[in-house]
């Protein structure tokens, strides 16, 4: 199959997520002619807006999105949509609804293979959780013909992958970040490893980590909150955004646990 009917979509929670997440696999495939795009379930309203103030949801929406279509133009990113939630609440959203939205999205743009965050959110997000669980359910019901008819035809996947990182991964983002966690539901959630034999699949993107930093450093906003991030050597951005780690949920062009080096492999 001609790369350029190749498809990749990511399927994220917030303006970022792109970037940090899978900046290199959206950089990687882009540079081969394979067409990249992004679904964002909000416009991370309830997010940083550097070291100043919050001015509101709406302000910090549309600074953030102008952010996101930046970021997303030094990837190769084809196309930027939103499904218009607000950040935080994604895990409030009407199961029904949000899964015809991304359905629709599947549709429209007949992607091969699908990325999303894992069941655990990274580090226990609970908009990453959400998404990861609506678009898990949007890929299987995308191809069912009898499921919201309306908003296109059906279309089948032939991949779905989860974000995931291995101890080494996990413990690079951690010393060029900071100890990732959060408390929720009077709870405190953290960052946990991957088990690295359950990596199903490592892409080499070691070309393309200056690409990567440089989106990186459209998201202003969030800037403060990766400060450090500007004074690492090289070696580190190569550790940070060079290599890409992911758990192959689902496929239904290849199979076994020799690992992957390519989230197209069985489409070539």
């Amino acid at each position: 199959m001609p790369n350029r009917h190749l498809r990749l979509m990511c399927i994220l929670a917030h303006p970022d997520d792109e970037t940090l997440g899978v900046g290199g696999a959206l950089a990687k495939y882009a540079s081969e002619g394979i067409e990249t795009y992004v679904v964002t379930a909000t416009r991370g309203e309830r997010g940083r807006f550097g070291d100043a103030p919050h001015p509101g949801l709406e302000t910090v929406g549309q600074v953030r999105e102008k952010e996101l279509r930046s970021a997303a133009a030094i990837l190769g990113v084809r196309e930027v949509s939103f499904l218009d939630y607000i950040d935080g609440d994604v895990d409030k959203a009407d199961p029904d609804e949000a899964i015809t939205r991304i359905v629709q999205q599947i549709r429209r743009n007949q992607p091969q293979v699908v990325v999303t965050f894992g069941p655990e959110g990274g580090y226990g997000h609970p908009d990453h959780i959400a998404i990861s669980q609506l678009a898990t359910a949007a890929a299987v019901c995308a191809a069912d013909a009898s499921f919201a008819p309306a908003v296109g035809a059906a279309h089948r996947i032939a991949k779905l992958y989860y974000v995931e990182w291995g101890r080494g991964k996990m413990e690079a983002y951690q010393r060029a970040f900071r100890e990732i966690k959060m408390t929720v539901d009077g709870q405190e959630r953290r960052a946990a490893p991957w088990p690295d034999w359950a990596i199903t699949t490592q892409i080499d993107a070691s070309t393309h980590w200056r690409t990567v930093w440089q989106a990186v450093l459209c998201h202003q906003t969030q800037i403060s909150i990766y400060g450090a991030l500007g004074s690492l050597p090289d070696e580190m951005h190569r550790t940070l955004w060079g290599s890409q780690t992911f758990y192959r949920v689902f496929s239904t062009v290849n199979g076994g646990r020799a690992p992957e080096t390519d989230l197209f492999a069985g489409l070539r």
